[in-house]
């Protein structure tokens, strides 16, 4: 029986981090209440505090999660500049673009995650660092602390291009942002 109890409550724990790390890409961090979360969640408020300290230890915990995730993804790809590539082309799609709550964590709290507690920021820092050097083993295989700044520049880069085709309201100017965002982030490839 308590290995039940033990699985139901990790089910439920990643069932409230999966909810919370959609409703904050979509709404922000601070336009997503507690109760909202947990509704969406299917669960009750009282149910939030058997997992989370408070709503800072959610953002930490969802930060960490979102960010391990696209880390994971990232790693998965075969080894070469084509599937790097390949990725650009995804992270900076349409689609990408107009489903911000299936998509890059960085790219919709960037600003808010700069305005959180130091554990919200640490985790996020370490997931950073994570993606980065991922993105330089495969800008490098061989080599991938000389590849850093490459990856760190095509990091920001990404990001910062997906957040402008979202911040603008015309579609022709979206579009085309992206378009040249993919082309800039080649440079950093070959």
């Amino acid at each position: 029986m308590p290995r039940y109890r033990t699985e139901h409550k990790e089910a439920t724990r990643r069932r409230i981090l999966d909810t919370a790390g959609r409703r904050f890409k979509l709404d922000g961090i601070d336009g997503s209440g507690i109760a909202t979360l947990m509704g969406d969640a299917g669960l009750t408020n009282g149910a939030f505090y058997a997992h989370f300290q408070s709503k800072d230890d959610l953002v930490a915990n969802v930060v960490a999660e979102e960010l391990r995730a696209q880390c994971e993804r990232i790693s998965a790809l075969p080894p070469g500049p084509a599937a790097l590539e390949g990725f650009v082309r995804d992270y900076l799609s349409p689609q990408h673009r107009d489903l911000p709550a299936d998509g890059c964590p960085s790219a919709a709290l960037l600003a808010e995650i700069g305005r959180c507690d130091d554990a919200s920021r640490e985790s996020y820092t370490a997931g950073v660092r994570s993606i980065v050097d991922v993105i330089a083993t495969h800008l490098a295989p061989q080599s991938p602390r000389s590849a850093r700044g490459k990856a760190l520049g095509l990091f920001t880069l990404l990001v910062g291009t997906l957040q402008l085709s979202r911040a603008v309201l015309d579609p022709t100017l979206s579009d085309e942002v992206l378009k040249h965002g993919i082309h800039n982030a080649r440079t950093f490839i070959r």
